[in-house]
């Protein structure tokens, strides 16, 4: 297996960067800036309220990763963050340890999973 361990045909597959020991490189989900609430409202990026974490996808691990792997998305705090650019894309740069979850799709249906609970 690669350090990179990127899936065989993602737009990710060719990037010319190689991750190092615990680090995570991610994508960050579109819809960072206005978000609707339950009830329709429209809340602006500006009405920030407390701490909100974001969701990202994971793009890139490091060889010493465990808990995450290419494809999952996971949740992190936007403000604890370094970004990176490559071949003009923006990505965040940080070590597994700065993950919170990870969204729980992958484990659905696996019998032998204890599962996570968010």
């Amino acid at each position: 297996m690669s350090a990179n361990r990127n899936e065989p045909g993602s737009p990710d597959d060719k990037l010319p960067i190689r991750m190092l020991h615990d680090r995570v490189l991610v994508r960050q989900d579109a819809g960072e800036g206005e978000r609707r609430s339950g009830g329709g409202i429209l809340i602006p990026a500006t009405a920030a309220v407390g701490k909100r974490l974001a969701w990202a996808e994971v793009v890139a691990v490091g060889q010493n990763v465990r808990t995450v792997e290419p494809g999952d998305r996971v949740l992190y705090d936007p403000e604890d963050r370094a970004e990176v650019e490559v071949r003009g894309t923006a990505y965040v740069l940080m070590r597994e340890r700065d993950l919170h979850a990870v969204a729980a799709d992958r484990f659905e249906g696996s019998e032998d999973s204890t599962g996570l609970y968010l």
